[in-house]
């Protein structure tokens, strides 16, 4: 299984981000996908999930109506849109798949 984070990068308070999570190595359209992200000094933390069908997202409380949560199966992907970023969004983020496996994380940094 191998999780390949992308997408993150420096951006200024109220821009946008979008990450991807490329999947390979295991049938990804049977899989619940989950966004977790890790500031400095912090444990890593809930974002987003999705499941398998992409039928069913939820969302943490934090990020709730500025993030969305999507998959492409054909593509064996899974996305984060992430709008109106705030300087508290900075950190790592990770993707996981519902099977344990981790991604090796993307940093966004949320800065003027």
């Amino acid at each position: 299984v191998q999780l390949v984070e992308s997408g993150g990068g420096l951006v200024q308070p109220g821009g946008s981000l979008r990450l991807s999570c490329a999947a390979s190595g295991f049938t990804f359209s049977r899989y619940g996908m989950r966004w977790y992200r890790q500031a400095p000094g912090k444990e890593r933390e809930f974002v987003a999930s999705i499941r398998a069908a992409g039928d069913s997202t939820n969302y943490a409380d934090s990020v709730k109506g500025r993030f969305t949560i999507s998959r492409d199966n054909a593509k064996n992907t899974v996305y984060l849109q992430m709008n109106s970023l705030k300087p508290e969004d900075t950190a790592v983020y990770y993707c996981k798949a519902s099977d344990g496996s981790w991604g090796q994380g993307t940093q966004v940094t949320v800065s003027s």
